[in-house]
């Protein structure tokens, strides 16, 4: 269907406001927190040894203020694609696009790799989870993070220790798509984003110990409470359009707000109130520089997805410390994230504004 001229419009002005912000940047610095992060426990040393943990007295780690991160503007751009959205339908396709193929690549590949590095007892071709691995995984809730007789001997077995999150992120996805059911009434929105909100901040406060153990479909009531609130806020913020209401007064009020609660160790109550606004005004404060970050392309999925079993190759192979695994896997996981980006990502989000039968058409007829 041709599009009229007030779509096109609209279309140019979410490519401007994209291109005119710090997100793309933001993303990557958090990809690259995690990854750092990881070089820590990976190589056998204790995460406390993380600087900043130990200037926040273990409030904080940078595994916890990138996926923090992520879920933040998560949250707030996922519900800006779900107000886009033309129907349900078109809004999981979306999603899925994003999430599947890149995934489904770096588990392809981590099986071929396998047979590089296994030293089972039982041959390869016998072990069931070899098989297992990748739909398991490509499933989300059937998370499987090991193939025994694989990285038996690194300090952690797993082959992807990051995939742990994407089911979350893709149930709060479907927890979106529900707002389909009475999608042109706003007001009713934002009141279920505010009441699940203040459920679950109440909740992951006073009654975490309680309710973090409880799992169901894989997902962790702790992690559902934490992660989850990250982005139920966002998403909140994002039906206020916080865009208009950015000034570098109201970030740096923020930013000492939030270094008070670390200095009064209550960083753990107030960090999903105030990092929240926090990092979306950061994202909407233009830096000169940093706001076309973007132009290369948006590595942060890639390196996140390829970060884990990049590091854990590096430890089988060479056995480095945490400061030398950083140096090493951090490039690598940049590399291995852009080449994500533009050989697998953004070539699945094409089929985003176009029917899968008009490329399967191109294909068989490419005349």
């Amino acid at each position: 269907m041709e599009q009229t001229p007030q779509v096109l419009e609209a279309n140019d002005q979410i490519i401007k406001q994209h291109r005119s912000n710090n997100f793309d940047f933001l993303r990557f610095v958090f990809a690259l927190l995690v990854v750092i992060s990881h070089s820590y426990p990976l190589s056998g040393n204790s995460e406390n040894a993380q600087w900043i943990y130990m200037l926040t007295d273990g409030q904080v780690n940078y595994a916890s203020l990138g996926l923090n991160g992520f879920f933040v503007i998560s949250g707030f751009f996922i519900y800006r694609s779900f107000a886009r959205s033309a129907s349900i339908w078109i809004f999981l396709k979306k999603r899925a696009l994003r999430i599947f193929p890149g995934l489904f690549i770096v588990l392809l590949l981590s099986i071929l790799m396998v047979p590089l590095v296994y030293e089972g007892s039982t041959p390869l071709f016998r072990n069931i989870e070899w098989y297992t691995y990748l739909p398991n995984n490509l499933s989300l809730y059937g998370f499987q993070g090991v193939v025994s007789g694989v990285f038996d001997r690194n300090f952690y077995h797993a082959i992807n220790g990051s995939l742990w999150t994407i089911r979350y992120e893709f149930t709060l996805y479907l927890s979106v798509a529900v707002f389909f059911l009475f999608r042109r009434n706003k007001l009713w929105i934002q009141f279920c984003l505010l009441l699940a909100s203040t459920v679950m901040l109440c909740s992951y406060i006073f009654f975490r110990e309680e309710l973090g153990p409880l799992s169901m479909f894989g997902l962790l009531g702790y992690n559902v409470l934490n992660l989850g609130t990250f982005f139920v806020l966002g998403s909140l913020l994002a039906t206020f359009e916080l865009e208009r209401w950015v000034h570098w007064g109201f970030a740096l009020v923020l930013l000492v707000l939030l270094g008070i609660s670390v200095y009064l160790d209550l960083y753990d109550v107030a960090k999903h109130i105030v990092f929240t606004p926090l990092v979306l005004m950061t994202g909407f404060l233009t830096l000169s520089g940093v706001k076309e970050f973007g132009k290369w392309g948006d590595s942060s999925y890639g390196i996140y997805i390829y970060s884990f079993p990049i590091q854990q190759v590096l430890v089988y192979c060479f056995a480095p410390n945490a400061m030398i695994l950083m140096l090493c896997s951090v490039p690598l996981s940049m590399l291995f994230g852009y080449l994500s980006w533009h050989l697998v990502e953004k070539r699945a989000l094409r089929f985003k504004s176009r029917p899968f039968y008009e490329y399967r058409r191109k294909w068989l007829n490419p005349q």
